[in-house]
């Protein structure tokens, strides 16, 4: 009886173990299938950066073998949100500044793996035509969300116009770290998408890339351009479980690699500030 009960313990030890190992083994296959699969999604925006994914670098990994779909969002936030549950695999609409603002308040789970070519913001012309004849009282209109407002006030402190608080994070300034404003000039800030309708309304305006672009606005007419901080710079931006994943590792390799800076070089007419990275 006690070899028959030995047996039986034994039988089922090895049921179990190989249940076990089962298991483990889907896990794994899993992780890999992930880590190598071919068909991609992306969230695709009206503007640059979508667009230049689609023509320069997209072509690059079709070669390789890989699928691409493309999902249209209708602003970058609804594209976070659906990167961080999966619905797509990665996007190329944003600064780190902006990721890291969207993890913190929506408990994302996103990572940013490599800097992109990037629009700066600018200086445009409004009712008036130069830098120099801004004027007492001058009214100019900003974009009203945080990262590009604050991307804003440092670009009109590059213009000579305001001083900002020295103890103060450029990533994180709004109007009350104003220190000096010697034309009192009156800010009014507004959703990006509305300035370029509103600019005559206006001496002069501060508009994003992507607004430069979408508005048909010609780059060359910016005034005056940012310096592009490395966190306003664009990013691949993945989930954080796929940064070191092939696919992850392919694409970053599209944007540095030899076929992608000769695009730029045909096709950048001043609109593209390229990372040295991808130089």
């Amino acid at each position: 009886m006690m070899n028959v009960k030995k047996i039986a313990v034994f039988l089922l030890a090895a049921m179990l173990g190989t249940i076990f190992l089962a298991g483990c083994g889907s896990s794994g296959d899993s992780a890999k299938a992930g880590n190598t699969k071919k068909e991609l999604v992306f969230s695709k925006s009206q503007g640059p950066y979508s667009e230049l994914f689609e023509q320069a670098v997209q072509p690059i990994l079709e070669k390789k073998g890989y699928k691409i779909t493309a999902k249209d969002m209708s602003d970058l936030l609804q594209a976070d949100v659906a990167l961080n549950e999966g619905e797509v695999d990665f996007n190329v609409e944003q600064h780190t500044a902006y990721m890291n603002n969207f993890n913190e308040k929506q408990k994302g789970h996103l990572a940013a793996v490599s800097p992109i070519p990037t629009v700066p913001a600018g200086i445009y012309p409004g009712a008036k035509a130069a830098l120099n004849q801004i004027s007492n009282g001058a009214r100019i209109a900003i974009p009203n969300d945080a990262s590009n407002t604050a991307r804003a006030y440092a670009l009109l402190q590059k213009a000579g116009w305001i001083k900002l608080a020295k103890d103060k994070d450029l990533s994180a300034v709004t109007q009350q770290d104003i220190v000096e404003n010697p034309y009192n000039i009156q800010f009014t800030e507004m959703k990006s998408l509305n300035i370029p309708a509103v600019r005559s309304d206006f001496d002069f305006i501060v508009i994003t890339g992507s607004i430069v672009y979408n508005a048909k606005i010609d780059p060359a007419t910016a005034l005056l351009t940012e310096d592009i901080l490395p966190y306003l710079l664009l990013q691949l931006v993945v989930q954080d479980k796929n940064k070191d994943a092939q696919w992850v590792k392919d694409i970053v390799a599209a944007y540095h690699s030899d076929e992608f800076k000769a695009y730029m070089k045909a096709n950048n007419k001043g609109l593209w500030y390229v990372p040295k990275e991808s130089q």
